[in-house]
């Protein structure tokens, strides 16, 4: 496989971001060492997470490990200016207001070239690190970019991926692919360039996956690209939450949630176990990265991976119709 998680969990940074909340400066340094304590060794940002917060207090938190013992990854398409707008009031596609809390910077999109570069200059000094390991071309995709989103995604395609298949070849970073919230660009990408894998976040869940299965997964599997799974618990739903694709759960959802979460107080199973396995036992799945923002929730995700869940549950999810037919699920435990 091309992608590869150490442990199969990494450590989503969002949360870092001040996603939803504003998150104390300690507690999010805390969290990201409960999850080195833990033995997570993948972290994944984005300079869109609170435009540049997530990477700066990502970078501070890991400044005292040894960079040769954990894989970092981060994201191109966005550049973060020195210029000062209101957080509130950008245009972020369907996820308006999710980052509100972060720093004010102006955040702009750029898919070139020239673009990616920069960007990556930005991400390292934000890191505080010398080099990436991954590096995810983020949202050429229609929940940022509307019905001009094939066009968009076509200049990510001869700018950011020309850049970023040059660096893999050269060895500056070890692999790329797309990070989306949506299939149809990942399934396009491997007809147009040569990516090694997938963040797809939301998108082969317990919730929500029959349209990565019909296709993408397979298509992964058979060419080695390793898909990681991103918002395991679709934006906290799966996991207690409110919210669904980073807005307020619609009531048909809330109610999906509350059926398997019948279904799982049958067998004496957490939720969130059935939610993190799932998403884990399909062959083409690298790992999986939740984001936390409070340090106790690592360890919690840790176990939940590691719980046992009896045969008969995954089947009665299936007879219910909750989950695909298709759909591969973990061996007993």
């Amino acid at each position: 496989m091309r992608i590869t998680i150490p442990n199969r969990i990494g450590f989503g940074t969002a949360p870092l971001g001040n996603m939803f909340r504003e998150i104390p400066e300690q507690e999010a340094l805390d969290t990201v060492e409960a999850a080195w304590q833990s033995g997570i060794r993948y972290f994944d940002g984005a300079p869109l997470y609170g435009a540049g917060l997530a990477e700066i207090r990502l970078g501070e938190a890991l400044k005292s490990h040894p960079r040769d013992e954990y894989v970092l990854g981060t994201k191109v398409g966005r550049l973060i200016l020195d210029e000062i707008e209101t957080p509130n009031e950008r245009d972020l596609g369907e996820k308006g207001g999710l980052f509100e809390h972060g720093l004010p910077n102006k955040i702009v999109y750029d898919y070139s070239e020239d673009g990616t570069l920069r960007s990556i200059e930005d991400s390292l000094r934000r890191l505080k690190t010398d080099r990436l390991d991954y590096v995810w071309i983020h949202d050429p995709a229609q929940d940022f970019h509307g019905d001009n989103w094939t066009s968009v995604f076509d200049t990510a395609m001869e700018g950011a991926a020309k850049a970023l298949t040059r660096l893999r070849d050269e060895g500056v970073i070890k692999a790329w692919g797309l990070g989306v919230n949506r299939v149809e660009p990942c399934e396009l990408a491997m007809e147009r360039a040569d990516p090694d894998g997938f963040l797809i976040a939301g998108r082969y869940t317990l919730l929500d996956h029959e349209a990565a299965l019909s296709k993408l997964m397979p298509a992964c599997e058979a060419r080695g690209l390793g898909i990681v799974v991103g918002g395991p618990y679709n934006s906290g739903l799966l996991a207690g939450g409110e919210h669904f694709e980073y807005q307020k759960a619609p009531a048909a959802m809330i109610e999906r949630v509350q059926h398997i979460k019948w279904i799982c107080e049958r067998f004496n199973v957490d939720i969130k176990s059935v939610a993190l396995q799932f998403s884990l036992a399909h062959p083409a799945v690298a790992g999986i990265i939740p984001g936390a923002s409070r340090p106790e929730r690592i360890s919690e995700n840790i176990a939940l991976m590691q719980a046992p869940i009896p045969a008969d549950l995954w089947a009665l999810l299936r007879q219910e119709g909750l989950i695909a037919a298709s759909a591969p699920v973990p061996a007993a435990s």
